[in-house]
């Protein structure tokens, strides 16, 4: 592992307008520095990056963070790869700490399988380039698919010969370990090679390490699958890969959509042609993982369907997993006997182009006129294809979303939208409760318990996280709660003209509400400042700028960040308010005002708890709480006053 101090002196060294600027073009825009966002396609520039602060954000598609993590995110690295590849930057000579025996073994092994594989994947090219057999089979093959020499070695094909231990006894020969090659599945245990006479493709991870390979027999006549892959391994998972997406995703990024596919060679091809965002799930269902995969660099998902029966078929089963991704998704059925690969090569990227842009069409909508063409003139297919529509759409965790198919679906299906909405109600509803249930259930089972299911009931199950279907609304303090959040971020060691800084301010003024933040987020912050208070300790924007935790370190970054900057004649023209501070560092009436807002929001709870109370209360009780509603509605009165703000009653 790393030592904290190694990570400290990168993340001390690491200069965000140097790290950004190996990758983006950036101009000098007042204090800031802008450019052209590298993970979304803009002709505008909204990236702003800032050296005094040393942290990036993008007004345009949301992205944010420091030198770290603009090299996670742009190079798909992890953290201790992002801290490498700094440090390297930087000259900087990292310390490795001493970690546990089976620690290190877990690495080592890793280590070993992914060289392992790096050699597998030079030796079937070597057999592809430099042998008689190779050249005449492997390349021809590639060659009649029309792959020029840069693109074969771009996507790291190759071939295996009919030698059934060619790549055993060469790999024992380099000195590596048969039980690791077996562990790979590149040698089967009776010490033959797994791949023998196919053409190679090698399936790379999102970091672009070889994990697996994919096989082709090019004898028709062979009783054999067509393809085989690699096992899985403990380098390689199916279900977590997507084939391409190392290459695609630099492209996936500036165009903010991707375009899925069948096969190996329907990604190369269109790659090679000059549509480089494709991804294929290589002729497996499309699972969770890869969808994730796909929405970390876009939420825009594009699948081409072969335009044949099967295509059509295929393209209404298994997307309601991207639905509930909360992603976009659309589908384009080519052209009855054409494939990607075929259609690119007949019509040219220009015209393939048009074509998915004409005839792409939003899945929940492409399915319901789907369904419609079949059941016309059957009422009782209709019922069942409005259920299954509606399944879909309740699969989508936007409610507004779901709303506009619904309003969609109900013109085309010719029905009323309160019967949908309802029906489309009942299905979220169980949904819930399935979901509901299904944690409980896991909760049981990490605790041990022997009957998971005992006791367990739809009413008193957790509410669902993020539940968003049929839930009474809840009023909360939420904006109240992250301004003062950011007050602290921005300006928690900024020393007002009473000699206390921001932060002791404000925490002396909510000390008896700290608990009660509604967002959990805003509630582990403001008890971390008050543990800190508490020792005599208050954190600055730079702190909270390298905060350990990811969540809120990205706060921290979202709320010191901002598009806007001061012309370089404003302050001539502003005249009377030179002696002024600026806007931005006004923290004493930021603060005052911040604070009383927050308070007058605690208030009018308190008062609405109050009140209700109220109704149910012994006459005893009524009096003592008449008596407190009272003194709330003056303090809520001299604070509305204050604010000129109205409140009403």
């Amino acid at each position: 592992m790393i030592a904290q101090k190694s990570i400290q002196e990168v993340i001390e060294s690491a200069k965000i307008e140097e790290v950004v600027g190996d990758f983006v073009g950036l101009k000098r825009a007042g204090v800031n520095m802008k450019g052209l966002c590298p993970f979304h396609n803009e002709k505008t520039p909204s990236f702003v990056v800032s050296p005094n602060k040393n942290i990036y954000k993008c007004f345009g598609c949301g992205e944010a963070g420091d030198p770290i993590n603009f090299v996670m995110r742009l190079e798909s690295m992890t953290y201790p790869e992002a801290i490498r590849y700094l440090a390297g930057k930087y000259n900087i000579e990292l310390e490795e700490t001493q970690s546990t025996q089976e620690h290190q073994e877990e690495r080592k092994l890793i280590d070993s399988l992914y060289i392992i594989n790096q050699f597998t994947q030079e030796h079937y090219q070597k057999n592809l380039f430099e042998t008689d057999l190779g050249k005449s089979v492997g390349l021809s093959y590639f060659k009649e698919r029309g792959y020029r020499e840069e693109t074969v070695k771009k996507f790291g094909l190759g071939f295996a010969n009919a030698i059934r231990n060619d790549l055993t006894g060469k790999a024992q020969a380099n000195g590596y370990n048969i039980d690791l090659l077996k562990k790979l599945g590149l040698t089967r245990d009776n010490g033959n090679d797994f791949f023998f006479n196919r053409v190679i493709f090698s399936i790379y991870n999102t970091s672009g390490k070889v994990v697996g390979f994919a096989g082709r027999i090019l004898n028709k006549t062979a009783k054999a699958p067509k393809y085989i892959n690699s096992p899985e391994s403990d380098v390689y998972n199916k279900s977590k890969i997507l084939y391409g997406l190392y290459h695609a995703k630099k492209a996936i990024r500036q165009m903010d959509e991707c375009f899925m596919v069948e096969g190996y060679t329907d990604v190369i091809s269109l790659n090679q042609s000059g549509l480089e965002n494709v991804v294929a799930s290589s002729g497996t269902s499309l699972t969770v993982e890869q969808i994730r995969l796909v929405k970390r660099f876009t939420p825009n998902l594009t699948i081409l369907y072969d335009g044949d029966a099967a295509g059509i078929k295929a393209a209404t089963r298994g997307l309601d997993l991207v639905l509930e991704q909360d992603m976009n998704v659309k589908v384009v059925l080519l052209p009855e006997g054409e494939d990607p690969d075929s259609y690119m090569k007949q019509v040219g990227l220009t015209k393939f182009r048009e074509y998915i842009s004409e005839n792409a069409s939003d899945f929940i909508l492409f399915k319901t006129n789907l369904l419609i063409e079949e059941t016309k003139k059957d009422p009782i297919k209709k019922a069942g294809l409005v259920r299954g529509i509606l399944e879909s759409i309740a699969r989508i965790p936007d409610p507004i979303k779901r709303s506009v198919y619904i309003k969609e679906c109900s013109s085309r299906l010719e029905m009323e939208e309160n019967v949908l909405i309802n029906e489309l109600n009942k299905l979220v509803t169980q949904k819930v409760k399935k979901e509901r249930i299904k944690r409980q259930v896991q909760e049981r089972k990490a605790q041990g318990g022997d009957d998971p299911f005992a006791g367990i009931s739809e009413s008193d199950a957790p509410p669902l996280e993020g539940e968003t279907a049929t839930d009474k609304p809840t009023i909360t303090d939420e904006f109240q709660e992250k301004d003062i959040i950011r007050i602290l971020m921005q300006a928690g060691d900024y020393k007002l003209t009473s000699g206390i800084t921001v932060t002791q301010f404000i925490l002396m003024n909510i000390e008896d509400v700290v608990k009660e933040f509604d967002n959990s987020l805003y509630k582990k912050i403001i008890e971390e400042c008050y543990a800190l208070w508490k020792k005599s300790k208050v954190r600055g924007a730079k702190e909270f700028l390298k905060h350990t935790d990811n969540d809120v370190r990205q706060m921290a970054i979202n709320v010191n960040s901002s598009p806007h900057q001061y012309s370089e004649n404003w302050m001539d023209k502003m005249g009377p308010l030179r002696s002024q501070k600026m806007p931005d560092e006004n923290f004493e009436a930021d603060s005052l005002n911040g604070l009383m807002r927050f308070r007058l929001k605690k208030i009018v709870r308190s008062i609405e708890k109050k009140q209700a109370e109220l109704k149910t209360a012994s006459k005893t009780d009524q009096i003592i709480l008449l008596k407190v509603l009272v003194k709330l509605n003056a303090v809520r009165n001299e604070l509305a006053e204050k604010l000129k703000t109205v409140v009403l009653k």
